[in-house]
Formats: C-alpha cells, structure tokens, sequence
C-alpha cells in the first residue's frame, strides 16, 4: 500500500514536470563580458549626448512674482487684507521663442503630497453623486461644512486651497498693447477629464440647481458652477483649471500647465520684442514662505527640458566603458601572468 500512494503522487513522466527541458545557461567570459560592457557604454553615451544637445535646445522663460522684494511690482500685493490687486510684468524676448508655447504658474514650499492633505476630499462628491453633496465624507474635515453646518461642495483642502491667480498677456508694439489668445482647452489629464471626475445630472436644465443646499469652499471668490462664465462647459468638476490644481504634486515645488500658446499670430510661438504680462493677484504664499513664478516653455519629442535624464545617461555610459577597461587590464595581467608562470 505505501507503494501504490507514493507511485499515485509522481508527478508524470513528462519532459516538463520532470524539469528535463531543454535550457541555454550563457558562460560569461572575459571574451562576452568586457565587449558588452563596452557597447552598451557607448550606446548609453550616444543616447545621453542626444538627450542633452536635445534639452539645450528647448527654451525656458521663469519670472518670480511672489512680490517679497520692495522693488518687485508685485510687492503691493502681499500686503494684508488687500483684494483684488494687479501687478504688471514687462519682459522682452530677444529671438523667436518657438511654439507651441505652454504656460505654467509654479508654487515653492507647498505640500501637496502631505497625507492629510491629500485624503482631503470627497471622491463620491467628485463623481456627481449627489447623495454626498448633503453629507460629506468625514475625510474632507474641517472643510466639509461651513460655520453655519451648510455642505461645502466641493468639499476638502484640496479643493478649498485651489489657485486662484489669473494671468493676461500683452504684446506690446508701438507702445500698444495687443492681447495674446490664451488657450485653455485640454490643459488637465485625459483620465481626469473623461473617466475620474463628473460634473451632477442637471436639475431643470441648470447645473447650479444641481448645488441647491450646498455653499462654495471658503476660499473661493465664486462656487464651482460659475468657475468659467464664458464657456458653459468649463464649469463645475469639469473645468480645466479644478481638474489641473486636484492632480497633486509629489514634490514640494511644482509648477502646473495654465494655457497654451497656440492660436492666432502666435501659432508658431512668441516674436521677438517686448511683453507685458497683467497678474490678478489673489493667492496669498507669504504666510508660510511660499513663493509662485511663472514658467514659459515649449517641448520637444523627449519632452520638457530635463538635463538630468542625458546626464544620467552619460554618466552610466561613462561608467561602463570604465569599467571594460578596467576589466580588461586586470584579465590581460592576470592571463599573461599565468601564461608565463605555466611557461
């Protein structure tokens, strides 16, 4: 009998379960190793020097308008209690700065990614869901009700701390002012747009029916379905700039896509001259030692610039074709050195 149980749990007699495949194992000789080493550094390099030669060539434009120095034109503005205040920028470009063109706004010393901070929110209130318009989840305290224990919709820090800033850009030519066409459209992520967030169904043909009960977050100069009063479509959980700021930041100093630069006499960049750029400063970052700037740039087929990925590159090409080197001596000294001690 102890026969028949050990002979009934066998694995089969099969090539497969009795691990008798066919393999290749690779015997790894100094003949193999110091040539891979070798052409994968030069490969390494090649690509390191394109990406780099490649990153010089894309164009970058930072202004910082915080308004912490005295002599910032901005410096009016981060006076307590002041509402409603404009600053103007002037700048000159001394060459064509090639489009398409994208405009960030950047935050220094913001925390996006601080956890709390970042549960702050109530996903179901995102979705449409209207069941959660009157009941906020507990994770959007202490900003799900107002002091008056009215629903706050959208509810949470994030949302509540969303950037209110708004720019207008000015060519000026002849000493005359002429508007830049600014283009909103398509600036959030495709995924955010189409499948995370939903604006509620309407209530009697009005989004704002929608919201009846609920109040706007308390740092918000205006409720969510009055976010673009020029496109109707742009509002509620689907406006771009909601959907750009709730994308969150993993690091401490971001900056965010604002608008593109695509339209008009500016469809193939900015010209040379000078430019004068009109700031509705409503976002208060003195407090905690924030500073916001501004970021023109345009792209390339690798992207944004980003000098660290071709260094990165040249740096381990670099270390491979070291180390083939060095791998070469010491198996030339110490085969030689065999050589003549069989000898």
């Amino acid at each position: 009998m102890k026969n028949e149980g050990e002979t009934a749990e066998r694995p089969d007699n099969t090539a497969f379960t009795q691990q008798r495949l066919p393999a290749w194992q690779p015997i790894l000789s100094a003949g193999i190793v110091i040539p891979g080493f070798l052409i994968i550094g030069l490969a390494f390099i090649g690509i390191g020097v394109g990406l780099f030669l490649t990153s010089q060539t894309i164009q970058v434009l930072e202004m910082d308008y915080t308004g912490f120095a005295k002599d910032s034109p901005c410096f009016s503005c981060t006076i307590p209690n002041i509402q409603n205040c404009t600053c103007e920028i002037t700048f000159s470009l001394g060459s064509l700065f090639g489009g398409p063109v994208f405009f960030y706004y950047g935050l220094t010393n913001y925390y996006q990614n601080f956890r709390k901070y970042g549960v702050s929110k109530d996903d179901n209130q995102l979705t449409g869901d209207l069941t959660y318009f009157k009941n906020p989840q507990d994770s959007c305290s202490p900003f799900g009700n107002d002091s008056k224990n009215i629903p706050v919709v959208p509810c949470g820090a994030i949302a509540n701390s969303m950037f209110n800033d708004t720019f207008e850009l000015y060519q000026i030519i002849n000493g005359t002012k002429k508007q830049v066409p600014l283009d909103g459209k398509g600036i959030s992520w495709w995924t955010d747009y189409n499948i995370k967030y939903r604006n509620p169904s309407l209530v009697n043909g009005s989004l704002a029916n929608a919201f009846d009960g609920t109040v706007k977050p308390i740092n918000w100069p205006k409720p969510v379905y009055e976010l673009d009063l020029q496109n109707p479509n742009n509002n509620g959980f689907m406006n771009q700039d909601f959907l750009v700021w709730m994308r969150r930041a993993a690091l401490p100093q971001f900056r965010k896509l604002y608008r593109r630069i695509t339209e008009g006499d500016y469809s193939t960049g900015l010209p040379a001259g000078n430019y004068s750029l009109t700031v509705h400063y409503n976002y208060p970052v003195v407090s905690f030692d924030g500073r916001k700037k501004v970021v023109f740039s345009n792209v390339s087929w690798m992207g944004g610039k980003n000098e660290f990925l071709g260094i990165a590159y040249l740096v381990v090409g670099s270390l491979c074709v070291v180390m083939s080197v060095v791998m070469l001596i010491v198996y030339a000294k110490f085969k030689f050195s065999g050589d003549d001690d069989s000898a």
